[in-house]
């Protein structure tokens, strides 16, 4: 993928083909409105496509294809269009992350990676990639990183992070690694930038225990939900189901420590790993 630098502004291959998608969908007599039901897709995210701010799945553009008799033109270019080096998997949510005005994150096993530091993120890395060369996780770790600087904005998104205590327990990369990591997490819970809440131990089973998931809300466009599993994702568009996953959301919000007493739990979690030092 062609780099991470947090642009938030279409590129120009995406502008040239959205304007393409716009010219075949009404030489073929469609509004955006009967192509997105021709091709089961929201009507919004056919306008997103013709103004650039986003590229349809493969499955979308193999149905536009097929309904616009196109000969694979919009599947084929798909690649193009890429912009932010990170997994496929995860290219979609990780470009919606930049048009966001709001996201509310569930970290069940790491703190999400808009907030890592360096050493928490390399050892994350060093984990997932064993057989990477040192350059390779160099790449990853520099590519994270710029991706977090989405918070230097003070204003937007708005981030709301609900972090499992687990997430504050396990030593990802040594006692010095996670000092740096949860002072940091602290600094951005007090600052106000992000509001922070931890679902202790205590709660037991809770709505989101099963998954992870991310929530973002836009300017003009309907909200998605960004679900991952292992070297898998998917981003949820459909109504019903994003509505499922705030309300789970919701749910094991209403479980959480109150941010006052989640960064006091945050403060005596980062107070063991610096005695451990």
């Amino acid at each position: 993928m062609a780099n991470d630098s947090g642009s938030v502004g279409p590129s120009i291959a995406r502008q040239a083909y959205g304007e393409e998608l716009r010219i075949r969908r009404e030489a073929a007599g469609h509004t955006q409105q009967s192509l997105s039901e021709a091709v089961v897709c929201s009507p919004s995210l056919i306008a997103h496509i013709e103004a650039g701010r986003r590229k349809p799945r493969a499955s979308d553009a193999k149905r536009i294809d097929k309904e616009l008799r196109t000969g694979g033109f919009f599947h084929r270019f798909l690649p193009t269009l890429d912009t932010l080096r990170v997994a496929a998997h995860f290219a979609q949510a990780a470009e919606l992350q930049q048009q966001a005005i709001c996201i509310q994150e569930y970290g069940s096993a790491l703190v999400p990676g808009l907030l890592q530091t360096e050493d928490y993120a390399r050892a994350i890395f060093r984990a997932s990639w064993p057989n990477s060369t040192a350059t390779d996780i160099d790449r990853h770790v520099v590519n994270r990183l710029e991706r977090g600087r989405l918070l230097d904005n003070p204003d937007r998104p708005v981030m709301w992070v609900l972090l499992d205590e687990c997430v504050l327990r396990r030593p990802i990369g040594g006692p010095s690694a996670m000092t740096k990591q949860l002072h940091h997490v602290a600094h951005l819970g007090r600052s106000g930038r992000v509001r922070l809440h931890v679902l202790p131990f205590s709660v037991g089973a809770h709505a989101l225990l099963e998954s992870m998931v991310t929530l973002m809300k836009f300017d003009d466009a309907a909200p998605v939900a960004y679900v991952e599993g292992l070297r898998t994702g998917r981003v949820h568009d459909d109504p019903a189901t994003v509505a499922k996953c705030q309300t789970a959301y919701d749910l094991a919000l209403s479980e959480a420590l109150s941010s006052e007493a989640s960064l006091a739990m945050i403060d005596a979690a980062t107070e063991e790993y610096e005695h451990a030092c």
